[in-house]
């Protein structure tokens, strides 16, 4: 299966980086970079129906609470909304530059995490919609996510703009730097958390260590404090609604089901991880609602003890859908979600989770991560200006790394050239494309008050 992956991937073996420069450049012709700066939704286009849709297959009773989420500003409604913009996306130009796609890239999708090795490194996480294909749409989704964050942090015009322009130059110039480089180092090439103190004043550096330091201390341990309790004198998942529910005496049969899934989640895991994993003994699970996108999926959190109290284990087991991005780019090469969602993150992750891997329960395919495993974030919602700027350099350094690991940086580098115009086009687009969300999220309101979209708050769901 993973030969059909890369075959949808660009080959470019035997060719010089010379050759791969022209070859991108040659695409110019038939898609100008100027195309990118266009956004002009079709006539037909229905966004709520792209919501409704969007919707099928989730938790019904969850839906309400998804919109609810989605409802708070004009940021949240773009991060729960990724399916809008997948069918946005579609009706752009596209350079025919294939490269493995996040999907769902914008900047509150970019964050820290721990390293096998245990140290803190700054990486995309989050590879649900992940699929191969037009390496741009990525950077779209990410530039016009900087505005829509910079509006939402009460920020100026003038401040989006450098922000977007930061993160484009470093995607092109990185880009230009990977694709002379060897594969091994790219592929070895990693951002470690540490660069956070260079993107402040020196005043606040020792805040911004404060800050990691806390960043590293969110870990297993924590989580056993955080998420377990004593029950009938067993250790137990909490029940904290409207986050956290355990499960009642009539879904035993999905507890049992959860077992059947680590059976299989046992057998995708590298015959190293298999020996750790199997000391450890599996003690309960809960139901978990996450995230903004993925309020609605099935999702569970599950405790599994090692030597004592001391070694807890939490496993995340997430359900895998299909791509919102198959409807445009194709069928995935792999018929098991969960194995879309970890061959991409394999690809496009510097540095992975050590027990990333993947089951099915009936026809739901699910992938398991660690939770607490050091994860981290920026807040978007107070960043001042000049940090927006750094860090959304940070994030095109990031995914121009991404990109290379799977496509093809020479090709991409002649293709976007040695100046701004590719910038300057998308700085267009992520403006427009940010007005369209504005308008988007307005209208999204006024489904919900006209009924047509289900919202309650969780302090309501809580309170049943």
């Amino acid at each position: 299966m993973e030969d059909q992956l890369v075959a949808r991937l660009p080959n470019t073996t035997g060719y010089s980086v010379v050759e791969r420069f022209e070859m991108g450049q040659a695409r110019q012709t038939a898609v100008p970079l100027s195309a990118h700066a266009e956004w002009n939704p079709p006539a037909d286009r229905d966004m709520v129906g792209l919501i409704e849709a969007s919707n099928n297959g989730r938790v019904p009773s969850l839906v309400p609470i998804r919109h609810q989420r989605m409802q708070v500003s004009a940021f949240t409604f773009y991060r729960g909304a990724p399916a809008v913009m997948s069918y946005d996306l579609a009706q752009t130009p596209a350079s025919g530059i294939n490269a493995q796609l996040c999907g769902d890239c914008h900047i509150s999708n970019f964050g820290m995490y721990a390293s096998p090795e245990r140290s803190l490194v700054f990486d995309l996480n989050d590879f649900d919609e992940t699929l191969p294909g037009p390496f741009e749409w990525d950077i779209k989704r990410t530039v016009a996510s900087i505005v829509v964050a910079a509006q939402n942090a009460g920020l100026t015009e003038r401040d989006a703009r450098k922000a977007v322009l930061e993160a484009l130059r470093i995607y092109r110039e990185k880009i230009n730097e990977l694709a002379y480089r060897s594969y091994l180092d790219t592929w070895y090439s990693r951002i470690e958390a540490d660069v956070f103190l260079e993107l402040v004043k020196k005043k606040h550096q020792k805040t911004a260590a404060t800050q990691l330091a806390r960043v590293q201390e969110k870990n297993r341990l924590k989580a056993f404090n955080k998420l377990t309790t004593v029950v009938d004198g067993e250790r137990r998942i909490i029940h904290d609604p409207p986050l956290i529910y355990r499960l009642n005496k009539q879904e035993e049969g999905v507890r049992e089901a959860i077992r059947e899934l680590f059976t299989a989640y046992y057998e995708s895991l590298d015959d190293s991880r298999k020996r750790l994993l199997s000391r450890y003994r599996f003690m309960d699970v809960a139901h978990k609602v996450v995230g903004v996108g993925s309020v609605g999926t099935r999702c569970f959190i599950s405790f599994w003890q090692g030597v004592d109290d001391g070694d807890p284990l939490f496993l995340q087991v997430k359900q895998a859908r299909t791509s919102l991005l198959e409807p445009y780019l194709g069928r995935s090469e792999y018929d098991h979600s969960g194995h879309r969602v970890i061959t991409g993150q394999r690809l496009m992750q510097a540095t992975n989770d050590i027990f990333l891997g993947y089951g099915q329960i009936g026809d739901e395919t699910y992938f398991i991560r660690q939770l607490y495993d050091m994860k981290g974030s920026v807040n978007l919602e107070t960043i001042p200006a000049p940090y927006l700027k750094r860090y959304a350099g940070l994030c095109g350094a990031v995914l121009a790394r991404a990109h290379a690991r799977s496509g093809d940086a020479a090709q991409i580098a002649g293709y976007l050239g040695n100046t701004d115009e590719f910038d300057q086009a998308l700085l267009a687009f992520a403006f427009r494309y940010a007005a369209q969300n504005n308008a988007d999220w307005a209208d999204f309101q006024q489904a919900v008050v006209d009924g047509r979209l289900p919202a309650h708050s969780e302090a309501a769901d809580t309170a049943k």
